[in-house]
């Protein structure tokens, strides 16, 4: 099996998603040298950290974090970019493997019971093929060993791209665009909602009070990055 691994290696090689340098035996997907080169935010274990802030004054959420910094044409943006925009979704179990040990290791997540990813438009879904959550958050489950559920949190339809949009529009915007088909699944349990990349909070904002309807409910927060 080696032997035609690097076979096809040899004519088909992989190549780092952030500096597209070949990568070697036992690098997945980011290079060391990126790995290394990566902003992390070291926010997992911080009590009151930056994405935490975000939402003060605005939703109910035990605790949150964020892997990396997003930086504007920097690797961590190229990255995201090769996840949700040219179906490199291993990088989400990259991701997902590298924050989900984080949390494995930190009290504050211990208590999860469920993760939920920001869903899309089942029309955005069948034209990307996939949601670049997905991997990322089964890798987490993986690790923590609780449920991944994909399919409880909907989105009821599209809306236009938030990224240019004010912080009050894209709350007008996203409002009412989510539903829970279940809310008794989530009572009296731990949810941990997850998305790739925080800019005003305002889509996790939407869905976490959406999830805040279901009784005795507790949320936390967790995403690939944050935008300083």
């Amino acid at each position: 099996m080696n032997f035609f691994s690097s076979i096809f290696n040899i004519f088909f090689p992989k190549t780092c998603a952030c500096c597209e340098e070949q990568l070697v035996n036992n690098e997945i997907e980011i290079c060391l040298k990126c790995r290394f080169d990566l902003p992390l935010t070291n926010f997992t274990n911080e009590a009151n950290n930056m994405v935490e802030k975000t939402f003060h004054g605005r939703i109910s959420i035990e605790f949150a974090t964020a892997l990396i910094f997003y930086k504007i044409k920097g690797i961590s943006q190229k990255l995201i970019y090769q996840l949700k925009y040219k179906g490199r979704q291993e990088i989400g179990t990259c991701l997902g493997m590298w924050l989900g040990t984080e949390l494995k290791n930190c009290e504050r997540f211990k208590s999860v019971d469920f993760i939920v990813p920001v869903p899309l438009h089942p029309k955005k879904l069948r034209k990307r093929g996939f949601n670049q959550l997905t991997t990322f958050g089964k890798s987490i489950s993986e690790i923590l060993e609780v449920p991944f559920l994909d399919n409880v949190l909907i989105k009821k339809y599209g809306s236009d791209t938030q990224t240019l949009k004010h912080r009050i529009e894209r709350w007008k915007n996203v409002n009412e665009i989510f539903y829970v088909t279940d809310l008794d699944i989530f009572k009296n349990k731990h949810v941990l909602l997850i998305d790739d990349v925080i800019t005003t909070g305002a889509t996790l904002e939407a869905c976490a009070l959406k999830l805040s309807m279901t009784k005795n409910i507790k949320i936390s927060i967790c995403t690939m990055a944050y935008t300083e």
